[in-house]
């Protein structure tokens, strides 16, 4: 740098040429004299004058307020004076008042102008640093939006990861928990149960219950309630609701200032933070398609208008998501209940044959609807004959439910009128045609016939997969008789016969037990005949229970089985190894109750327990009450636990069984009662409603009297 005032200018460059050039720079630059001990300003250029708003008589004149103003911490102040007395350049970012009392934030560098060897003056050369700041200013606001995008996007991932389990009982309060993590201090989701409750998850088979706000059990204030027309759908629009506002007694908004007034204290009260909440509350709704299925109501201190614009839409995201899966799971579980009541129409109402060892069994595939295409039925056509069905409809949605009762029911009425299976399923063919039931289906029609004492299996196949012989460990399918699925039967059915043995099991099956996505149905096929010529149990009970443990342990369709073993003589003799797990589907109807009582009494039979009296009016009692109490199909599964007989009954009501004092005034009621007397009792939640056991107590099995 050179000083204007420095006599040793080269002769060809001209004193007033560099004065010049020194004022038109577009630096900043100020001249400070060396000797005086404040360094004050004797010269500035344009720039300078420009940028500060101070001429070089102002610049000298607040020159005591320059360390003052210019925001230096002492340490810099201090390395700045060690560098003027030791002669050396020295730079410093700095932030100084302009005459307009804005502030300039620049870099300043100090250089020493030399005479000798003496510092005569200080050149300051300054570096405007408002532009640079500005830029790096929105590069920093970019990359923070971009952050809280980030975020936001991970929220909502977050988000969907746990909806998508809608049978988990906490999903909701999880993603609350969610929200009050990343966005807002509290959160809550409340569903519209006949009034607003709270709701950890969606419940989707659970229906109204009754149990709703207060505000639904009084006298609706008048006016417009803002959370009600919310409700009503006739408002779209986020609601804000003050903590400590004043609200129509008996009105949701009312409600839920009290309900989270209450909650935000106890959240207080953990925090360490006030006990009284302040602010206000936003409440989003969650919309289904036709109706708006309750709230999402959030704590924000400075309402909406506080919210940064990503962190609103996440909440808005969520509240509709939630809306939507809500409204989808209950629409879903309508269409299932409404496919199993159909459904119930497809299992028999009874399949317990005389002189014949029967068992069934049924699971529809729960990652469809739960609503399967196979069926079977079982049917006393006379005293000596029995009629067995097994299908399948394509499908598994209220249709297929639909298509199914239909063929049950035309079935059922021509074989009481016609035994013979061929002539049966000519007569089926023709009536499906008519009624046009809109899916295909493929079934095993088989009568049991008996005479004088032996049995015999006459059997006609459309489509389906054929029944398979089990004799001695040999298997054999019957595969004669078969024809086209039904209603495409252009010919003439045949029928098909085997004699039958004592000692010999008929397997009845569906697709669902032996098709995986690695293998196709031959090798499927000879899987079940070699598990089916090593079964050793010598009930039906048990033959079911060696196929399903060794080939439905993980069936990737609907699996439905029905076993039909003629007993011999030798099996009250022969205790041959079997597993100790029995398993019954029993539909929701009385006649159950008989059906598990039997079950029972052949297990004990089949397992050498000698005494099944107590066992068998245990699970009376349990079936009774989940027919009785409960919905759904009811599960029976009886174990052998080696120190007792533990039986387990499901059904899809979650409420716990309660043991009573009676009835007041009507007959029942002390069913619990017997059983504690008869068996050590509990249950447990089943992700289908409830499972209640009872392991009947080995004193009591062989007829030692009860614990009183």
């Amino acid at each position: 740098m050179v000083n204007p005032l420095d006599s040793r200018i080269p002769d060809r460059v001209p004193v007033d040429l560099l004065d010049r050039a020194l004022r038109a720079a577009a630096v900043p630059i100020a001249l400070l004299d060396a000797t005086g001990s404040d360094l004050p300003v004797v010269w500035v250029n344009a720039a300078y004058e420009k940028v500060t708003g101070y001429d070089a008589d102002a610049a000298r004149q607040r020159q005591g307020a320059f360390v003052e103003d210019s925001s230096l911490e002492p340490t810099d102040i201090r390395r700045i004076r060690e560098a003027l007395a030791a002669g050396r350049e020295v730079s410093q970012t700095l932030t100084v008042r302009r005459a307009d009392g804005s502030r300039l934030t620049c870099r300043a560098v100090l250089s020493p102008v030399l005479s000798g060897d003496e510092v005569t003056h200080w050149v300051v050369a300054m570096q405007d640093l408002t532009e640079q700041l500005t830029h790096d200013a929105e590069q920093a606001a970019l990359v923070e939006a971009e952050r809280r995008e980030r975020r936001s996007l991970g929220l909502v991932a977050q988000v969907s990861d746990l909806i998508m389990d809608v049978d988990d009982p906490h999903a909701l309060r999880e993603i609350a928990a969610v929200l009050r993590r990343g966005v807002v201090g509290w959160a809550q989701f409340y569903l519209d149960d006949g009034g607003l409750r709270p709701a950890d998850g969606i419940v989707a088979g659970q229906g109204l219950s009754g149990r709703g706000a207060r505000h639904r059990n009084v006298l609706q204030p008048r006016g417009r309630d803002a959370v009600q027309l919310l409700l009503d759908g006739q408002s779209d629009h986020p609601v804000e609701l003050a903590l400590d506002g004043s609200y129509a007694a008996g009105s949701p908004s009312a409600w839920l200032v009290l309900h989270a007034t209450e909650q935000l204290q106890a959240l207080s009260d953990d925090d360490g933070a006030p006990a009284r909440p302040n602010g206000q509350i936003a409440v989003f709704a969650l919309p289904g398609r036709r109706r708006v299925l309750g709230v999402l109501a959030v704590h924000v201190g400075g309402g909406l208008r506080g919210l940064e614009p990503a962190a609103l839409t996440v909440l808005d995201l969520t509240a509709r998501r939630v809306g939507l899966v809500v409204d989808n799971a209950r629409l879903y579980e309508r269409e299932h209940r409404l496919a199993e009541t159909l459904q119930r129409a497809m299992l028999p109402e009874q399949a317990e044959v005389d002189g014949l060892d029967v068992w069934t069994y049924y699971a529809p595939n729960s990652e469809n609807a739960q609503v399967g295409g196979d069926w079977y039925d079982v049917l006393q056509v006379s005293p000596d004959v029995v009629g067995v069905v097994i299908g399948d409809v394509v499908g598994h949605d209220v249709e297929a439910a639909a298509a199914m009762g239909q063929l049950r029911s035309v079935v059922r009425s021509y074989m009481f009128d016609i035994t013979t299976p061929g002539p049966v399923l000519e007569r089926v063919d023709q009536l499906v045609a008519g009624m046009r039931v809109p899916r295909p289906a493929g079934l095993v029609l088989s009568t049991l016939t008996r005479c004088d004492g032996a049995w015999q299996v006459d059997y006609s196949r459309a489509g389906h997969l054929p029944a398979l012989l089990v004799r001695d460990g040999a298997v054999t399918a019957l595969d004669e008789a078969a024809g086209a699925l039904i209603g495409f039967g252009g010919k003439p059915r045949t029928t098909g016969s085997a004699a039958l043995r004592p000692g010999d099991v008929l397997l009845y099956y569906t697709d669902g037990l032996i098709e995986r996505r690695d293998r196709g149905l031959r090798e499927g096929l000879a899987a079940l005949s070699s598990v089916a010529s090593g079964i050793t149990a010598l009930d039906a009970a048990g033959v079911g229970e060696e196929l399903l443990s060794r080939l439905a342990d993980h069936p990737e369709d609907d699996v439905a089985v029905v076993v039909v073993r003629v007993p011999a003589p030798q099996d009250s003799l022969s205790r041959a190894r079997s597993p100790r797990r029995r398993r019954w589907s029993l539909p929701s109807e009385a006649a159950s109750i008989g059906r598990a009582r039997h079950a029972v009494v052949r297990t004990c039979q089949a397992w050498g327990i000698p005494d099944a009296a107590n066992a068998e009016l245990v699970v009376s009692e349990l079936v009774a009450n989940a027919v009785l109490h409960g919905y759904g199909h009811v599960s029976l599964q009886l174990y052998d636990t080696g120190d007792g007989l533990r039986i387990e009954v499901e059904d899809a009501n979650p409420t716990p069984p309660v043991t009573t004092d009676g009835h007041p005034g009507r007959v029942g009621g002390f069913g619990m009662q017997i059983v504690e007397r008869l068996a050590d009792w509990g249950w447990r939640q089943s992700r289908g409603g409830k499972l209640v056991w009872a392991k009947v107590r080995p004193a009591s099995l062989p007829g030692t009297p009860p614990k009183t």
